[in-house]
């Protein structure tokens, strides 16, 4: 098995993260983004030049959502999934309010932090709503995890995220007492400290960043 990532992809980092918590032995082949990601070969593999993309056995995956469902049902030891059915609408809920709700509001945030101006209002805007977003998950996380008693892609979905809000945006998560808790235990899990990028590996990224985020629009 074959994961094509870069360390400072989010939705790299939550494939990665589900492989190690399952103890899957995968090469990760890095993608330095750096237009290595347009080359002939690796458009055969994702003709939308991201990653993350997941080749096991010959078969290919893209979209990280998708490799996480493909990763569970093909090796659902130790399960990232619950069975109940209260509990997989939950998981899937905090999934998709991260990918439709909190990961649009990052995108201003993200260009005011590496010099790219953006309108006082927007980042006002944005900031409101990304209140609204982690109050969401606040009323949701249980004592441990969101689903009480069991590590699901929910925190993983969930928790690369906030990563990105508290160490790069610097987001102060204080007034959410159960994210605060839960992220110290995410941060730390093995998994945890095995994906996350180092600060050198984060300030040389910054201008590819920068580029990415000027393409964004």
């Amino acid at each position: 098995m074959q994961l094509y990532t870069n360390r400072l992809s989010n939705n790299g980092r939550r494939v990665h993260v589900a492989l190690l918590e399952k103890g899957i032995d995968a090469e990760i082949v890095p993608v330095q983004l750096n237009g290595d990601q347009l080359t002939p070969e690796f458009l055969a593999m994702n003709p939308f030049h991201h990653v993350p993309v997941l080749v096991d056995d010959g078969f290919t995956v893209i979209e990280s959502l998708a490799i996480l469902d493909y990763i569970e049902a093909q090796y659902p030891t130790p399960p990232l999934m619950p069975t109940e059915p209260k509990a997989i609408a939950r998981v899937r809920m905090i999934e998709m309010v991260q990918v439709h709700e909190m990961t649009p509001l990052m995108y201003p945030q993200l260009k005011a932090k590496v010099g790219i101006e953006v309108p006082a209002e927007v980042l006002e805007q944005t900031t409101t709503k990304m209140a609204t977003v982690l109050q969401f998950h606040e009323q949701h996380l249980g004592e441990d995890f969101f689903v009480p008693g069991q590590f699901t892609f929910a925190d993983i979905v969930a928790g690369v995220s906030i990563t990105i809000l508290d160490a790069f945006l610097g987001v102060d998560l204080t007034p959410y007492p159960r994210i605060s808790a839960w992220y110290d235990r995410l941060s730390s899990r093995p998994s945890w400290e095995a994906t996350q990028p180092t600060p050198m590996e984060v300030m040389a990224f910054l201008p590819r960043i920068r580029t990415a985020l000027q393409r964004h629009g």
